[in-house]
């Protein structure tokens, strides 16, 4: 059939309304679960530091004589640890005439643009807390970097089978970066195995941080009642949300802000956030016709004990 002559239609019309949806959709990677997880604590200095100490083996020798004279032993002093803090921060900047217009599907640019920025500063501080860096103390051209939980790892790390790899050096934890080693598959026997280590030092591990490839491959853990993979009421269950072994139950949580080649293990207690500046979104100055805005933070990130954390490092990807 065809239109008879003259019919107007839509494709002749300049006076349509515009139809567009007020709901923005989004999608990126905003979680933080390490960052949200973490205890949130104060720092007063840009040098933050902190206080470790051990005890001495059990020994089985500790017997004495009757009525003889008591000796004291040798005795060590607490160690102190410190982390730099780093500042994160972002400017937008809208012009004037664009903070007077009306928008789709939300009110001011600014506003949008601030409650972006403040979800993006998050998965920076995230990707920080969880990357291969070394603390830097900088000065007044260099930027301070907090070192991120690998370079203070080294107790407990596991990387069974590769060569070339070396725990961070020195005798101040953060200020060296762990080198990266051959990668091999992760498995559950590297996996076991660095758990136990955890225990062997003291440590009780609750939490399991890891890339959605390394969470893969943890699915096909087995254990003496493994029925993950079993259909129930017609649905086929495929998961791996709590993992015990003989060294303690920990929770397997994916993260999308950490290198795929490491797997981390950690109690959760023992790390930190310390803030110098907790977040804040301020006006900057204005120069000329537009609104600027920043949103900053300057925290860094601390590992009270570094024997009650594992790393499964360098797994293939």
């Amino acid at each position: 059939m065809a239109q008879p002559t003259n019919t107007f239609d839509t494709y002749d019309s300049n006076a349509l309304k515009e139809d567009i949806s007020s709901v923005i959709y989004s999608v990126d990677p905003s979680e933080v679960p390490l960052l949200s997880s973490m205890a949130k604590t104060s720092a007063s200095n840009t040098l933050h530091q902190w206080q470790t100490d051990t005890l001495r083996p059990a020994v089985s020798s500790n017997k004495h004589v009757e009525g003889d004279t008591t000796v004291a032993e040798a005795r060590t002093s607490v160690a102190r640890i410190h982390n730099f803090t780093q500042i994160f921060k972002n400017a937008v900047t809208i012009s004037g005439t664009d903070q007077s217009v009306t928008n789709v599907g939300y009110g001011k640019q600014m506003a949008h643009e601030i409650l972006k920025v403040a979800k993006e500063q998050k998965m920076d501080m995230e990707s920080s807390i969880f990357a291969n860096l070394p603390f830097v103390a900088g000065d007044s051209t260099t930027a301070r970097q907090l070192g991120g939980l690998t370079s203070y790892i080294k107790t407990n790390v596991t990387n069974i089978g590769g060569s070339g790899g070396a725990n961070p050096t020195g005798n101040t934890p953060g200020a060296t970066a762990r080198t990266n080693g051959t990668q091999t598959v992760f498995n559950q026997a590297k996996f076991d195995t660095c758990m136990q280590q955890v225990w062997d030092s003291g440590g009780t591990p609750d939490t399991v941080y890891l890339s959605s490839a390394q969470l893969q491959r943890a699915l096909g853990f087995t254990g003496n009642n493994n029925e993950r993979a079993t259909a129930q009421n017609g649905k086929v269950s495929q998961l791996l949300s709590i993992y015990m072994t003989p060294w303690g139950s920990v929770t397997f949580t994916p993260s999308r802000h950490q290198e795929t080649r490491s797997v981390f293990i950690l109690q959760s207690d023992m790390l930190a956030l310390a803030s110098l500046r907790p977040m804040k979104n301020e006006p900057l100055s204005k120069q000329g016709d537009n609104v600027t805005r920043q949103v900053l933070c300057e925290a860094t990130l601390v590992v009270r004990n570094e024997k009650s954390l594992g790393l499964v490092a360098d797994c293939t990807a």
